[in-house]
């Protein structure tokens, strides 16, 4: 999958803000070229949420594991939440390995290297192993913050 496939995907499910942060915008230099996905039929960022998807292209200093400083390495990054986390990987977010040793594979679904505590899993260039299961995710996540945002009016 690549990166327009999967944003593609994203905003078909309805109501999805895709920030594309990029020179010029008013974003900060550090995440040009990310992608962050937010549940918000209004067209307006949310401020008490945060995005249920991201696509990085690079490492951030407190997040090197990955190795996206690769050429064509991106992460596609999911707030899976506890169960789906569970479920997929076989263990609760808070049991993950401080430093997972797979978190710079290709096409294997992980623990967030970072954020694994809060319920997101990670994929680096997510391809023919990872595809089911993040688009089944990804519909969840989407899903769930649809929910969020209806309870809570954005």
């Amino acid at each position: 999958m690549e990166i327009e496939e999967i944003t593609e995907f994203i905003e078909t499910l309805g109501g999805v803000l895709t920030l594309a942060p990029a020179p010029g915008s008013p974003f900060p230099e550090i995440a040009w070229g990310d992608r962050f996905f937010y549940y918000a039929p209004d067209a307006q960022i949310p401020t008490r949420t945060q995005p249920f998807a991201t696509i990085i292209t690079k490492n951030y200093p407190d997040d090197t594991t990955s190795d996206l400083d690769r050429p064509e390495a991106f992460r596609l990054n999911i707030h899976a939440g506890r169960d789906a986390f569970v479920e997929r990987l076989g263990h609760t977010p808070r049991e993950t390995p401080a430093h997972p040793t797979d978190a710079a594979h290709r096409d294997t679904l992980i623990a967030h290297p970072v954020y694994a505590t809060a319920g997101w899993l990670a994929v680096v260039n997510p391809a023919t192993s990872t595809e089911p299961a993040v688009r089944e995710l990804l519909t969840a996540a989407h899903a769930r913050a649809r929910t969020n945002y209806l309870r809570n009016g954005s």
